[in-house]
């Protein structure tokens, strides 16, 4: 086990987040949680990283075996520049391209998310541990098969030394000072994020629902548009 434990506070200038095997059909497995919950903490999570200029890496599996779908699209619209990684093991920390994207972002603090919990991972993330690396995991932005999977997972991970946290957390961690240089980029995640939280619950007025869809659907189009406009 790796003893070292991480210290103080998670700044974006320090941090890279990682995003593993957010595929439609593995999503399908989270029994956990609420999937759609976890969906939009990874997609917020993104977008507070495109705002705060983190490095983020990207990572599938079994795409290129024809055995899965690339990244989901609503996560896919916020980071259209950001390459896919495609794997065959279920240990990204394994994979040569992985690791050396890893290495090529130059941060020694790892934020990870991944689907499943227990398996893509918790896999990589002890793995970096025991690597030299700080692991931060964002636990609602992920999900397991079963709770209990998914909280033994999150105990294994914690006992390596990883570090545990939820999605606002790591978003207002990253920046911190409401007076600070990154204050009004986080106001453009926050806001919105607090009130797709809020309409998810279901504790929203239906007309800023309606708003906020329309918005959504205008902001995929425009990110098909810069997609295209890269190919």
């Amino acid at each position: 086990m790796n003893n070292s434990k991480s210290s103080g506070v998670w700044d974006s200038k320090e941090c890279a987040l990682i995003l593993i095997d957010y595929q439609p059909g593995i999503m399908t497995y989270i029994q956990s949680s609420d999937p759609k919950a976890v969906e939009l903490n990874a997609r917020y999570l993104t977008k507070a990283a495109v705002a705060f200029d983190i490095p983020m890496i990207l990572t599938t599996i079994g795409v290129e075996m024809g055995v899965n779908q690339p990244t989901i699209a609503s996560l896919r619209d916020e980071i259209p520049n950001v390459p896919e990684i495609d794997r065959s093991t279920m240990d990204s920390w394994a994979d040569q391209n992985f690791l050396k994207a890893v290495k090529d972002t130059g941060r020694k603090r790892l934020v990870m998310c991944g689907i499943v919990t227990e398996v893509c991972l918790a896999y990589p993330a002890v793995s970096a541990l025991k690597d030299g690396y700080e692991v931060c995991i964002v636990a609602d932005a992920v999900g397991g098969v079963t709770r209990e999977s998914h909280d033994i997972a999150v105990l294994r991970m914690i006992q390596a030394g990883a570090v545990p946290n939820t999605t606002t957390a790591m978003i207002t961690e990253w920046f911190r000072d409401w007076a600070g240089e990154l204050a009004p980029a986080a106001r453009e995640v926050l806001v919105p994020f607090l009130k797709e939280i809020a309409i998810q619950k279901d504790i929203y007025p239906r007309t800023e629902t309606a708003k906020l869809a329309e918005t959504r659907e205008i902001e995929a189009r425009a990110a098909k548009q810069r997609q295209a406009a890269v190919k």
